[in-house]
């Protein structure tokens, strides 16, 4: 029978185990060693997995909040991709470090987490999807007892939550336009938006059904209630609708 040891203690392993697979074995134990505290000491590690963190956060961004993908964007899920994007870039570079950490039997713990949350959640949105396993992963970490880790992540999650969160992205349907004015008033409600400080991401016209279909992103300072009177206010009687609003 095959022998393996871990941490200077042989232990019976599998028959006919490999040298390869012995030597993982003994990294997976020899990498499950609590930190704790201390972690906070450890500056190297500390500025190297916020290195890391904020790399993969620019390149999901670069990828995100590519040029084009304006051009693409029909509906508010699609206009919050980026986001999204930006946010799965971050949970892979933590799943990254921890694995680095702790070697790949964290990552096969990942992986199950994954399932589960997979087929027994009930989130709407990828969002939602994505601060679940944010927060999954925070209480990995910290059960991990990898303190430190896990208030760096928080910290960036939470300024991403905060850049994010403070611009909306709306939806905004305008329906019973004037008859044969649809394009008047769509011009009229695109106006009045872009003088209110948002960002039109697209715009659609239904000529026969009169009504018009803008996604936008609102400013930061900006509510619902406070958009609807700028649209009361600036677009002329004769050319408004009735606006049912959705935000994401």
């Amino acid at each position: 029978m095959g022998v393996r040891a871990v941490a200077g203690v042989a232990l019976p392993g599998l028959a006919g185990a490999s040298a390869g697979a012995q030597e993982v074995l003994f990294d997976a134990q020899q990498g499950l060693q609590a930190v704790g505290w201390r972690g906070f000491l450890d500056v190297g590690f500390m500025l190297e997995s916020l290195g890391a963190l904020l790399l993969a956060m620019a390149l999901g961004a670069l990828i995100g909040f590519h040029p084009m993908t304006p051009r693409t964007v029909d509906t508010l899920a699609e206009a919050e991709l980026p986001k999204v994007y930006v946010t799965y870039a971050l949970i892979g570079a933590i799943v990254g470090v921890i694995v680095l950490e702790y070697g790949l039997v964290i990552g096969l713990v990942v992986f199950g987490l994954g399932g589960l949350m997979r087929f027994r959640s009930t989130t709407e949105t990828t969002r939602d999807t994505g601060r679940l396993i944010i927060v999954t992963l925070l209480g990995l970490i910290c059960g991990l007892n990898l303190p430190h880790f896990a208030v760096l992540a928080a910290l960036l999650a939470f300024g991403l939550i905060y850049l994010f969160d403070g611009q909306p992205v709306c939806r905004v349907v305008v329906k019973e336009l004037p008859e044969g004015a649809v394009a008047a008033a769509a011009e009229a409600y695109r106006g009045a938006l872009a003088s209110a400080g948002c960002r039109i991401l697209s715009e659609r016209k239904g000529f026969t059904k009169r009504r018009v279909e803008l996604v936008l992103r609102a400013p930061r300072a900006s509510t619902q209630e406070r958009l609807q009177a700028e649209l009361l206010r600036l677009v002329p009687a004769e050319l408004r609708g009735q606006a049912d609003w959705e935000v994401e």
